[in-house]
Formats: C-alpha cells, structure tokens, sequence
C-alpha cells in the first residue's frame, strides 16, 4: 500500500524537519512540495511536522475519472468528510471545497461535516488524482511544553521528538538511553511514543527535576544518577542499547574539556548501535576517533545560536 504524507515546518527547522522524516518514513520529502510518498504507514502524531497521512485507495488520470471510481468503493456503516490534501501547488479553497464535495457525492453512505467517523482525502499530484482514508496528526508534543521543571538551554520539546523519531524511528522492541538526560525532555517525548528509554544524568538536581516531571505526565521514573562515561565499565552494566541520544553539555562562559568530550562519546560507542548527537560545537574528529561514522546531520538554529543534530553509526 502506499501512503502520502503532507507536513509544514519553519523555516528554521527545515533541515531537521527532512531528516526527521527521511528516517520515519524512508523516503525523500519534497519540501517545495510539502508531501513525502512512503511505503511505511506511520501515525502522523509520532512527528512534530507531520500534518495528515492520505492511505491510497485509487489513482486516476482525471478528477472525472477518479470520482467513477470512488463510486465503485465498498460501502461503510459509517458516516464522512472529504477533504482536499495541499501536496503541491497552493489550491484557493473554493476549488479545494469544490473537489471535495465532487468526490463525496459519489462516495457511498452519508456525508457528516461536523463529526464524520470516518475522514477521507483528495488530492492530486502531478497528473494523477488521488484518494483515500485521512488520519491528522495531533500535537502531542504541545502538551508536554508545560512542565513543572524548565531549563532555558534545554531542547524544546518540538525538536526533542523530532530528534528521538531519528535516532528510533522503528519503536518495535527497540531499547533507547539518554545519558545526559537533563529535566527529561527527550525522555518524555520518547516515552509518549511507547519507546523503550531509561535516562542517567551526574547532576542529581537535573535527575530530580527529571524525576517531577515524569510524574506530572503520568510516567514511569526511568532516570538514576550516573556519570555516563562509566557506562559499559563496571561489572553488569553491558547492556546494549539501539539507540543513543545524547545531548552533549555546553554553557555559554565554559567549553568542556576535549578529553571529557571524547571520554563521553566512547561511552556512547560502548552501549550503543546508533547514535544521535546534538551539539553546539565542531567535534567530527572526537565522533570518528571515538569509533563512530557520521551517517547523516543538519542543523536548527534557535536565536544567537546554532546546534547539529548528528547521525551517527
């Protein structure tokens, strides 16, 4: 089956945004666009970018074409909506409506417009029309930016879960640690998607923060003081992880010693497959020294500025 996916993003994010959803969804998005084609069904919550998914149920070569088709689907005990899905060219809304109802008067059983249980999409890319059943992403990321515990250098929770959708982007049984996992911010945005993550940080007023609000979303504690450069040292402490985030510690007077740098970028090769980077500062040579290769990276900027969000295998 294949699915099309429509996002919007800032300008600011555009590159985290592309990659986010290359991994997601294994495929280019095409930005000037604002839609992705994949094979992959994902739910479009997982993704801060994602807008809806379209499940393709027919193809025609005309909008007359494909409404004769419509017409031949299985009818449902349920009532619907068709909306019309912007994927390339902008479309002035009274020809977006105009589709839509074309398209649902064919379509069998009733038509709902303030509460259908069922939601259906139209679009048309290139010179093929398109339809199919139409899942919205909900921001869940949004509720979580209300935390009890705030540190104003932390990650915003936007780019947090786009950040985690990299580094896991398949949760099936997959295992994930953030190491420097601060107030949790990653945490609890990988923990909403139902992965499998536990946290460590060496400040144990960050893991108390982190601790409040776990709580205050309903969430497990998964977080234990530790300095992650012993991780994979002592004895019974071997665990693998599938992947590694790892949110590499700045301060705007201070820069961390290169040694601690590469000490903490071995540790994350010890316990690690893959890995996710986030840093403010050029460090490819520790990355490759520490044993990694750089897969894939980009940059977002946030004010005075700019972090790397670096792939790493």
């Amino acid at each position: 089956m294949k699915y099309i996916y429509t996002f919007v993003c800032h300008e600011d994010e555009q590159a985290l945004c592309l990659l986010e959803l290359r991994s997601l969804l294994g495929a280019e998005a095409l930005f000037g666009a604002r839609y992705a084609v994949s094979a992959r069904k994902v739910e479009p919550s997982r993704s801060p970018f994602l807008k809806l998914r379209l499940d393709v149920l027919v193809e025609a070569g005309s909008l007359p074409e494909l409404a004769s088709q419509v017409g031949t689907l299985t009818p449902r005990e349920a009532t619907f909506k068709v909306v019309f899905a912007e994927t390339e060219a902008v479309v002035r809304t009274d020809r977006q409506r105009e589709v839509a109802r074309e398209i649902g008067r064919h379509l069998r059983g009733k038509a709902e417009l303030e509460r259908p249980e069922m939601w259906f999409a139209v679009t048309e890319l290139g010179s093929r029309w398109v339809f199919g059943e139409c899942s919205y992403g909900e921001a869940v990321w949004l509720q979580h930016q209300q935390k009890p515990q705030n540190y104003s250098t932390a990650l915003n929770t936007r780019v947090a879960r786009a950040v985690v959708n990299i580094a896991v982007p398949d949760t099936a049984g997959a295992k994930a640690i953030d190491p420097c996992c601060g107030i949790g911010t990653v945490l609890i945005e990988a923990m909403s998607m139902g992965i499998d993550i536990v946290g460590t940080d060496m400040n144990p007023l960050a893991v108390r923060g982190a601790r409040v609000n776990l709580t205050h979303f309903g969430m497990p504690d998964v977080v234990r003081i530790a300095d992650m450069r012993t991780l994979g040292l002592a004895a019974g402490d071997e665990a693998r992880y599938d992947a590694l985030i790892l949110d590499m510690p700045y301060n705007l007077c201070s820069k961390l010693p290169e040694d601690e740098q590469l000490e903490m970028l071995r540790a994350a090769r010890r316990v690690a497959r893959r890995a996710v980077i986030i840093t403010t500062e050029q460090i490819d040579a520790l990355i490759e020294q520490a044993g990694f290769r750089i897969d894939e990276r980009c940059i977002v900027h946030k004010s005075n500025f700019s972090r790397q969000i670096i792939v790493c295998v």
